[in-house]
């Protein structure tokens, strides 16, 4: 399997105008297999052998024979990686082989037992060193390839393991990821797993250019990734820069390996990009101590990573020790530990949000922690100020809970000075100069007065939010100008602004005040219950909002509904029922809803669904913990209730279920030290695709 592109192949002299239907094809068909081994020397080695001008010349000179001859254009031709229209959907994809989830250690320990657990079923002695390849686990986008007679035809995403999406035409814009293998004799069918990645460099990139168009950032580079990949219109995709490493195969015919590492030099030599740190290691203490090596080295990772993949090496030990319903027996993840800095507390400040918290949060001399520069932490609230005995001057020790969120977990109490300063939280809203009030029996302290600008800004994001009325095109910095200029007074003045408002605002010119007109309406019809979780009651979330809009299918009776009928709603306890109840007989409730009348806002209703009675869901208790890749929170959520179990956000001796994502916080111990049932979330898709079949869905 030798490469054909080390051949070198002269420049074209001839005028395309002057070549032959025959001359045509064969010219084209050496520039495309040329351009490819260019783009592979590009994107895959990094090591380019021409430059760029003289690429651009190979890549005009296909453009214009296909232009000139059409019937030549063939679908892995490089001029074919943009260009496919935008789709309405995505079509779904069957893997021939399933794509697993992987079981995760944490620790030394638990990679030994995974170690000891292989040689056991393997019949293998104690003694005996078994060969394990360690690739870093990368924190991207898995995706699945699929090649026949070494031409790439279909790429889709894991989804849940069995099916995925087909985004074919948005995998085809990935420069690292080949039209056409790049050996003589490819296998006539072979799936190809990679993980589609937003290097951290690219990714504050995109967030910065977001920014300055006024759209909302991404949350990590993972995100970035998925979004990017998961776009409609494959143009959109082809302006991210995105990058791929495979590291395996699915189902494959025509050839076979006896290895893993064998297989992933196969992919190599087909021109498929393979991450170069890869190690094969004999035996476990190996494994560990490159563990060890690459916690201490992730801050040097330019790419999203989370941990390391240890795979058995031989294939028929994989085929021995088989997998279960969710995860491979031959490999597992070891997650890199949570780490910890210390930093300089330099100040505490209060921030307030759309229902009036009063949150303060830590300003932090800023310290980089898993690779993100950390320079503020909340602290919740006053109660946990006083629990940690945090005061301004501290040295504190942060971390990122789930890998994610900044948070302080103690106090270096030893490097004390005196002269750090206690904390107390204001009288007085810092942004209104508004009452603030702390009820008894809460920990939180509000800013009472109605027109406070920061409650309006943070309900104005919630209201446009994805759960809620999922009004696209309206970012923070448009609510700000918004709010600024006395625009908006509430969330239905959006439905009163016109486009030549909103042209007269910074960065918004005549599309974009379009684009913004079409999304307030289009959400004029938005479903009951997002318009309830809309509204911001305390104590109603999406699930309670589905649960009510179920129950009353009407704006106008639940409106109505005595605080009696609350209570007796199941899942609907008094304090909710009490603060939905109160929240209705307020007057300016009365004449926000009025005016959303009078602006068209008509919502739909929701039909309530029977959850079937042999549904595994149903009477269970289920909590959520860190994120899925299949379904947001809400949306997973949505579907326990659909199938006849309830949803707690926190876990107590009563929770039946702890769904476990990616990157868990501390609901998760909290079920492991209550002894409460855990599962990931392909084991959550399994029990969903039951619930449907009992709904013969």
């Amino acid at each position: 399997m030798e490469s054909r592109f080390e051949q070198d192949l002269s420049l074209r002299s001839k005028p395309v105008k002057e070549l032959t239907l025959n001359e045509a094809r064969q010219e084209a068909e050496k520039l495309r297999r040329e351009i490819e081994y260019h783009n592979y020397r590009y994107y895959v080695l990094n090591a380019p052998v021409i430059s760029d001008a003289e690429y651009d010349e190979l890549f005009r000179r296909l453009v214009e024979i296909e232009e000139r001859f059409p019937e030549l254009v063939t679908p892995d031709s490089p001029t074919q990686r943009v260009g496919a229209p935008p789709a309405e959907e995505f079509g779904a994809v069957t893997h021939r082989l399933p794509m697993l989830s992987l079981d995760n250690a944490f620790n030394e320990d638990e990679l030994r037992a995974f170690d000891e657990r292989v040689k056991r079923m393997l019949g293998l002695s104690p003694s005996t060193s078994v060969e394990y390849v360690c690739e870093l686990k990368l924190d991207g986008l898995a995706v699945n390839l699929t090649y026949e007679n070494g031409v790439f035809v279909r790429g889709a995403t894991r989804g849940d393991g069995i099916t995925g999406e087909d985004v074919t035409a948005n995998l085809r814009t990935v420069r690292s990821i080949p039209l056409r293998m790049l050996i003589d004799d490819p296998p006539p069918f072979i799936e190809v797993r990679g993980e589609v990645f937003m290097t951290v460099r690219d990714f504050e990139l995109l967030n910065r250019q977001r920014v300055e168009r006024g759209e909302q950032p991404f949350m990590n580079p993972r995100n970035a990734a998925a979004g990017s990949v998961r776009q409609l219109d494959p143009k959109v995709t082809a302006e991210r820069r995105l990058d791929i490493f495979c590291y395996g195969v699915g189902h494959v015919e025509g050839i076979s390996f006896e290895t893993h590492w064998q297989a992933l030099e196969f992919l190599k030599r087909a021109g498929f990009k393979v991450n170069p740190d890869n190690r094969l290691c004999c035996g476990i203490d190996e494994v560990i101590q490159h563990c060890i090596d690459w916690t201490e080295r992730r801050h040097e990772i330019p790419y999203p990573a989370d941990g390391m993949v240890i795979k058995v090496n031989q294939i028929r030990y994989q085929e021995l020790l088989g997998t279960t319903a969710h995860h491979p027996r031959w490999a597992i993840a070891y997650k890199f530990p949570a780490e910890q800095k210390t930093t300089l507390l330099k100040d505490i400040i209060v921030q307030v949000g759309r229902t009036g918290a009063l949150t303060p949060v830590a300003v932090l001399e800023p310290v980089e922690v898993d690779g993100v520069v950390i320079t503020s932490a909340t602290l919740h609230n006053e109660d946990q100020i006083r629990r940690l005995d945090v005061r301004i001057g501290d040295t504190v020790i942060v971390q990122r809970a789930g890998g994610v969120i900044p948070e302080i977990v103690g106090v270096v109490k030893e490097r004390r000075t005196g002269d750090e300063r206690e904390f107390t939280m204001p009288k007085r809203c810092p942004v209104c100069g508004g009452e603030v009030y702390k009820p008894p029996d809460e920990v939180v302290a509000r800013c009472i007065n109605p027109t406070c600008p920061a409650k309006l800004e943070n309900w104005l994001k919630h209201w446009c939010s994805r759960d809620a009325m999922n009004i696209e095109h309206i970012g923070p910095k448009l609510i700000k100008q918004l709010v600024d200029r006395g625009m908006v007074s509430d969330p239905a003045d959006l439905y009163a602004l016109t486009r030549w408002q909103l042209m007269g605002l910074e960065r918004m010119g005549e599309k974009s005040a379009e684009n913004v007109i079409s999304e307030i309406e289009k959400s004029k019809t938005a479903s009951l219950d997002r318009l309830i979780f809309a509204l911001g009651i305390r104590h109603v979330g999406a699930r309670t909002a589905r649960i009510l809009s179920e129950h009353f299918g009407s704006l106008e009776r639940l409106s109505e509904a005595s605080l009696e009928e609350l209570m007796n709603i199941p899942e609907i306890g008094p304090e909710t029922a009490r603060s939905i109840y109160d929240y209705f007989r307020m007057e300016s409730t009365r004449e926000l809803l009025e005016k959303l009348r009078k602006y068209g806002v008509r919502p739909s209703a929701v039909e309530k669904v029977a959850a079937p009675v042999e549904s595994p869901f149903v009477g269970k208790t289920v909590v959520f913990t860190g994120e899925l890749d299949s379904y947001t929170r809400s949306e997973a959520e949505a579907l326990v209730q659909q199938y006849g179990g309830k949803v707690a956000s926190s876990v107590s001796r009563s929770t039946d279920l702890v769904v476990v994502g990616r990157n868990p916080g501390s609901k998760y111990q909290r079920a492991l030290e209550l002894g409460i049932r855990t599962i990931n979330e392909e084991e959550f898709l399994e029990m969903v695709k039951q619930a449907k079949g009992t709904m013969g869905e």
